[in-house]
């Protein structure tokens, strides 16, 4: 078995490839590139690498990219699958109003997540955290019904706006700190304790609806930067887009 995973967000497309959809399985091959560099997989990072024999795809970035995608993958002959949100799937219940226009990053984030929760025991709340170009918060109960969730920018996003929308400040880069007292160190640790401050209110008020502490599971390229300044139990958990598509596979 060779399974091919793909994660495209709205930066970077990540893939790895699997020998089997087992959770904590390591990848045999796995890269990265911005979407800008997407046209160049066949003759570079996918020339050498040998044909898959499945994949399954999570994308957010729209139709122009996913064909850009599946042309670089005709170099094998396997058909492109990608995950499209269901009203259920792989243990988990979509409880969006329109379980469609879900973001599929987010829902197969949250399958990860409860192939987690239940590989440990006894079954549990779950908050689901990814900190990407945005930052999505969202809660499972103890049953694997996702409740709902939260969308907010991320910390370029944050920061660009603040520099389109206020006369003379520019954003340089800048530190997390308690109190800051220059612009830089300010922009940053306000953007980082905005989002902090959404994850803990979504935390407890998890915890008040399912009377469990709830297991906080986060990833993305900007989580490290989080984790040290929450009051919480944070697990950090790169693979949950990749987890969430091999549970999908497996079922």
């Amino acid at each position: 078995m060779r399974f091919l995973a793909i994660d495209v967000g709205n930066t970077r497309l990540k893939w790895a490839m699997f020998a089997s959809t087992d959770l904590g399985v390591e990848p045999t091959n796995q890269g990265a590139v911005f979407l800008e560099t997407i046209d160049e997989l066949a003759d570079t990072e996918w020339k050498h690498v040998e044909a898959p024999t499945s994949m399954l795809g999570c994308l957010v970035a729209g139709d122009a990219v996913r064909l850009r995608v599946e042309q670089q993958m005709e170099l094998w002959d396997v058909p492109p699958r990608w995950v499209v949100p269901s009203q259920q799937r792989a243990g988990v219940t979509n409880g969006y109003e329109h379980p469609s226009r879900l973001g599929a990053d987010r829902w197969v984030a949250m399958i990860g997540a409860r192939r987690h929760v239940l590989a440990r025991g006894p079954e549990r709340p779950a908050l689901v955290v990814m900190v990407g170009t945005a930052v999505t918060v969202d809660a499972l109960d103890t049953q694997g019904r996702f409740l709902g969730g939260l969308i907010l920018p991320g910390f370029g996003v944050m920061l660009k706006a603040l520099e389109m929308g206020t006369a003379g400040l520019k954003v340089p880069t800048g530190e997390i700190v308690e109190f800051p007292t220059n612009t830089s160190d300010a922009l940053m640790s306000g953007g980082a304790y905005a989002i902090a401050g959404a994850v803990q209110r979504q935390y407890h008020r998890l915890r008040e609806r399912t009377g469990q502490e709830p297991l906080l599971l986060m990833g993305g390229g900007a989580a490290v930067k989080l984790a040290p300044i929450t009051d919480l139990p944070i697990e950090m958990v790169e693979s949950l887009v990749f987890d969430g598509l091999l549970a999908i596979a497996a079922s």
